[in-house]
């Protein structure tokens, strides 16, 4: 026990829970652009697709200003969240805590892979056609500039509104219509996980050099 607890220290967790996510998250999107044709749709239930969209928003296909403004915001976010985890890994905070953050943290660099490297690697999709590997900088957009890969549809629910209900009478819904990926969904879940289970530590967060209350306490695992 005392040889795996040193080897598996609470960075080197974070290091792998990192580098798992990318690894997952970039396989799924690679076999999806390559093998799928844009806004293709596999049937898995009924409840349960796989379906091609490219976006160039941030999490679930939201769209916020401009896309180099995003591309750039992700870079610095994802910097100063990676400063932060550091800072908990020295203070020893509860390790699943750092998993929950490295999880955020490998859901925004692996948008950002997509933003900075698609664009440069791969040829533009298309519904007629499959997207292939491209030599390096020849691709469909310059750096910082990719789209990001989207396949998880889950449409949960989908009816039509009651013709009495103001505004939306007849107009067709579906719930969950959002087509989302891996690196989202571990965003949103670690995310959910840490508002329900860390409000402490989130309440406290802090990137100053010597915080008074983190260096004295030992948290225990759960």
């Amino acid at each position: 026990m005392k040889f795996s607890t040193r080897l598996l220290t609470k960075g080197r967790v974070a290091v792998l829970v990192i580098l798992a996510i990318l690894l997952i998250d970039q396989a799924i999107k690679i076999w999806v652009k390559t093998s799928m044709t844009l806004h293709e749709s596999i049937h898995i239930t009924d409840w349960f697709y796989i379906a091609f969209i490219e976006n160039n928003g941030m999490a679930f296909g939201m769209q916020l200003g401009s896309k180099i403004i995003l591309s750039l915001f992700r870079v610095v976010a994802i910097g100063i969240l990676g400063y932060y985890i550091w800072q908990q890994v020295q203070r020893q905070a509860k390790t699943g805590y750092i998993i929950l953050l490295s999880m955020v943290l490998a859901g925004a660099a692996g948008n950002l892979i997509d933003c900075m490297f698609y664009g440069l690697i791969f040829n533009a999709s298309s519904p007629y056609y499959l997207s292939y590997f491209v030599p390096f900088g020849t691709g469909y957009a310059p750096i910082l500039m990719g789209k990001v890969v989207d396949m998880f549809y889950f449409p949960l629910i989908e009816s039509d509104w009651p013709q009495w209900v103001p505004f939306v009478g007849g107009d067709h819904f579906i719930f969950f219509s959002p087509v989302f990926n891996f690196a989202d969904s571990c965003i949103s879940v670690s995310v959910v996980w840490l508002l329900l289970f860390y409000r402490k530590e989130i309440s406290t967060i802090s990137l100053s050099k010597n915080p008074k209350q983190s260096e004295e306490q030992e948290v225990k695992e759960s």
